[in-house]
């Protein structure tokens, strides 16, 4: 679906995210893939279409309400369109999923010797196992729901699977029963891992234990013919909270955890079942449940295969991704203090390849240097396990004060953040939630420290979150800092953050919602006027999203006037390259490998002498003009020179990227692989390494 505005076109963004995430699933196909990481990424995809239809779909399901008919804007077309669109384009990728995990993952799993058995492949001493287990930990988590004679509407949990359950008696007239079980994989693993005999590895799924053991369940009844299908409904994850600034401190902690409980009572917008369940059947069970203006999508016998991300630790090593051992900071092994290292420079590094360690030693050494007065700290996404904070809370334990922005309303990680919250107050941090109506995107630290009689500010800033966890799998760039023209622009920001007090003045941080975007245009609209000049000019520029439509509208106004544009974009695209009068001097590309490719940068050639910039924004509406954010200057040549050869690595991948042509975006750039091609992020830890 692609639109066309003053001659130039637009890509619909939930057809551009559903083609990301079949990048995903190519990576689930690719059998250059390790056997257990194909799995993964069968589970990721999964996970990315909840989220999608829990966000996306639901958000354009509230639009259709108010007009189903009228378009949403110039740029897309209208809610009906849309989701007949989104229904068409996940009906054909779940076909793929399924033809991925059944007739390419699992013979291979078979072929390793590991088999995922079924209720009826089990053998008799395996059954045994099963059935102690069952009694053991299982049946007291059951609770079934009688359908047939109920007048409510039972509630099915959102991000749940149950079993939908047609029992009867053989050999007689009665009508059957039907019956809803709720899978508890919350409680108890999904995955039971049966002792290895001599024809491989066997493991059953916990619904698949369910199903051996149905007479027991509904003993009452006395059944003798049980069929089941998993069923799976989505519901809208939006929820609504107060923006009154009077009482916003105050009172935001307690009206987020009110409305989360809102989520599970949202509107259902995605009904997914076993394809294989009698059409009879299906329509009681929707007729049952009310489920109108749904999308009703057919898979396979297993749902939430985002489960499979915690599949059983077994077969060969080689399997899986090899480990390799991050690569060290001289600079900092070889300093006494952090202090003493980024006083000789701005260090510069990138994860997951190299430590995120070096933050928490950063927080752990501040936390005890008589020194350190003050420590400033925006928090988005917690781990659940998180050293940041317990080196937050240490340091309030020696008399520092901590001042935190913890981001409450960061989707799908409130209740971890807001136990955080509850953790550093009561530790005696100060703990702030920003502006209603703006999330803090912003990833920023600011540590104060007496030296000589001078406050000196050292900071830390980051494109990716101060999570522990995610920093081994996403990769992102830090920057470790005490150049003046970023520690007092930071100071400055602190103040709208912290106090709202409202600052100006930016030269060097590149600040949203007030400043960012327009700078961004000062800086594409100059490398139009060098190329309209005949002078150098180009623009390489890296991000998860490219959606919002007056930078595109830039970006196509600097390719009609000669700027070479070279854009990676992992997710979602909705600007079309390549097009004659539009986009012809702008490229696209796309990385989908082992790790999140989540840092952005922007790279403008100024007549070069380059600008570089690091940011945790995307170029999407919502950064630039709804949150707050920030982009901020790399000034050392050698760390500029580190993120350009960076970017033209990825840009050069031979294996993992692919060509973004506003259409399938799913072909492979393929520049000059051969066997002993490695990718784009194995060469980037080459590189650095060799450094």
């Amino acid at each position: 679906m692609i639109k066309e505005r003053k001659g130039h076109l637009f890509k619909d963004r939930e057809i551009s995210w559903l083609n990301f995430n079949g990048r995903v699933l190519q990576e689930a196909e690719d059998p250059k893939n390790p056997l257990m990481e194909r799995i993964k990424f069968l589970a990721i995809f999964s996970s990315n279409l909840d989220e999608f239809f829990r966000v996306r779909v639901a958000q354009i399901r509230r639009l259709q309400k108010i007009n189903n008919k009228k378009t949403i804007s110039e740029f897309q077309s209208s809610p009906d369109e849309i989701l007949s669109e989104i229904q068409r384009t996940v009906l054909i990728l779940q076909d793929k999923f399924t033809e991925i995990y059944e007739d390419k993952v699992l013979p291979q799993l078979n072929k390793e010797k590991i088999f995922l058995v079924e209720e009826n492949q089990v053998s008799v001493k395996e059954a045994e196992l099963v059935q102690q287990y069952f009694k053991s930990q299982v049946i007291n988590q059951l609770f079934p729901v009688i359908l047939d004679n109920l007048k409510h509407i039972p509630h099915l949990r959102d991000r749940s699977i149950y079993l939908a359950v047609r029992m009867k008696k053989s050999a007689s007239n009665q009508e059957p029963k039907h019956a809803i079980i709720e899978i508890p994989t919350g409680i108890i693993n999904r995955f039971f891992t049966l002792p290895e005999n001599e024809e491989g590895q066997h493991i059953i799924l916990l619904e698949n234990i369910i199903r051996l053991n149905f007479k027991r369940i509904f003993s009452i009844f006395d059944y003798q013919e049980f069929e089941s299908y998993i069923i799976k409904l989505t519901r809208d994850a939006e929820y609504q909270i107060s923006k009154d600034e009077n009482d916003y401190q105050v009172n935001f902690l307690d009206k987020i955890q009110k409305s989360l409980k809102q989520r599970s009572k949202g509107i259902p917008t995605r009904f997914v079942y076993d394809e294989t369940m009698p059409k009879d059947m299906l329509s009681f069970i929707i007729q049952k449940l009310e489920l109108k203006n749904v999308n009703l999508i057919p898979g396979g016998r297993y749902h939430n295969f985002k489960d499979f991300m915690d599949f059983p630790k077994v077969g060969k090593p080689e399997n899986y991704f090899s480990s390799f051992s991050q690569i060290p900071v001289p600079v900092f092994d070889n300093s006494k203090t952090m202090f003493e290292a980024i006083a000789q420079k701005d260090v510069l590094i990138h994860q997951p390849y190299q430590s995120f360690d070096y933050l928490i030693r950063l927080l752990r050494e501040a936390a005890i240097d008589p020194k350190v007065t003050t420590i400033l700290i925006t928090l988005y996404r917690v781990a659940k396990h998180s050293n940041v904070v317990n080196a937050l809370i240490n340091a309030v334990k020696n008399g520092k004060k901590v001042m935190v922005l913890m981001e409450l309303q960061a989707r799908f990680d409130e209740e971890s953040n807001i136990y955080w919250t509850n953790q550093l107050q009561e530790a005696g941090a100060s703990v702030h939630f920003g502006k209603p109506g703006q999330k803090v995107h912003a990833k920023m630290c600011l540590i104060f420290r007496k030296e000589e009689k001078e406050l000196v500010k050292y900071a830390h800033l980051s494109t990716g979150n101060y999570n522990g966890q995610t920093a081994k799998l996403y990769s992102d760039f830090s920057l470790f800092t005490k150049d003046k023209r970023i520690t007092e622009e930071l100071d400055a920001l602190s103040d709208l953050l912290f106090v709202n007090l409202k600052r100006t003045g930016f030269k060097h941080l590149l600040i949203a919602p007030d400043f960012m975007k327009r700078q961004l245009i000062q800086l594409i609209d100059q490398e139009a006027k060098n190329a309209k000049e005949g002078k150098p000019a180009f623009i390489k520029a890296k991000m998860n999203s490219l959606v919002d439509t007056e930078i595109i509208q830039k970006l196509y106004d600097a390719s009609n006037a000669g700027v070479k544009i070279e854009l990676i974009v992992r997710g979602i695209c909705c600007l079309v390259p390549n097009v004659p009068g539009s986009s012809e001097n702008i490229e696209v590309r796309s990385i989908i490998d082992r790790f999140l490719e989540h840092a952005r940068l922007f790279i403008f050639c100024n007549q070069l002498d380059s600008k570089t910039y690091l940011s945790s924004a995307d170029w999407m509406t919502r950064n630039l003009v709804n949150r707050i954010e920030c982009a901020f200057p790399i000034y050392d040549k050698e760390n500029q020179k580190f993120i350009s050869d960076i970017f033209d690595i990825q840009w050069n991948d031979p294996l993992k990227a692919r060509k973004i042509d506003g259409l399938s975006d799913l072909n492979y750039c393929n520049l000059s692989p051969s066997d002993s091609s490695i990718s784009a992020q194995m060469q980037t830890y080459q590189y650095i390494k060799d450094k």
